[in-house]
């Protein structure tokens, strides 16, 4: 397992979610949501220096049957915009899979309902793909995901 902190993000179409792991990449935990405009890249991109990041984590929607829809090309694009910013910092693509659902069960239980459900449902999101990734890389010893090839031109 590789050590440092990652940023994992779950891009929606109004608001993105921020997560970040600690050190030693064991457990992920909720940093913000950002709003999904045209400044978008350059605050991810100012959060990953603020922590000096190995990596960021970006969740890929993908159907039940593992293909890439419309939703997916977008998110790949935006990715894609991304990494181009952070460059040379890795941005990598991860299956989130029933994410959304998950995190939406989690504050459910908690009691999160509404509005400040709606607040946060971003921001866990995001936990649960950064935390698949860093879980599946403990049980894999390989780095989870695609990571994404931005050639400076």
């Amino acid at each position: 397992m590789r050590t440092g902190v990652r940023l994992g993000v779950d891009v929606g179409d109004v608001r993105i979610g921020v997560a970040v792991c600690d050190a030693a990449g064991l457990v992920a935990t909720p940093v913000e949501t950002v709003p999904a405009d045209s400044g978008s890249v350059a605050r991810l991109a100012t959060l990953a220096a603020e922590r000096a990041i190995l990596e960021m984590v970006v969740g890929l929607p993908r159907s039940l049957s593992g293909a890439e829809g419309p939703a997916a090309r977008k998110i790949r694009a935006y990715a894609e915009r991304l990494a181009r910013e952070v460059h040379p910092l890795p941005v990598r693509l991860v299956d989130e899979r029933l994410t959304t659902r998950s995190a939406e069960r989690t504050l459910a239980a908690l009691g999160r309902r509404g509005a400040k459900r709606r607040a946060v449902i971003d921001q866990a999101a995001a936990v649960e793909i950064l935390q698949s990734a860093l879980d599946a890389e403990r049980l894999s010893g390989t780095p989870p995901g695609e990571e994404l090839d931005v050639r400076m031109t």
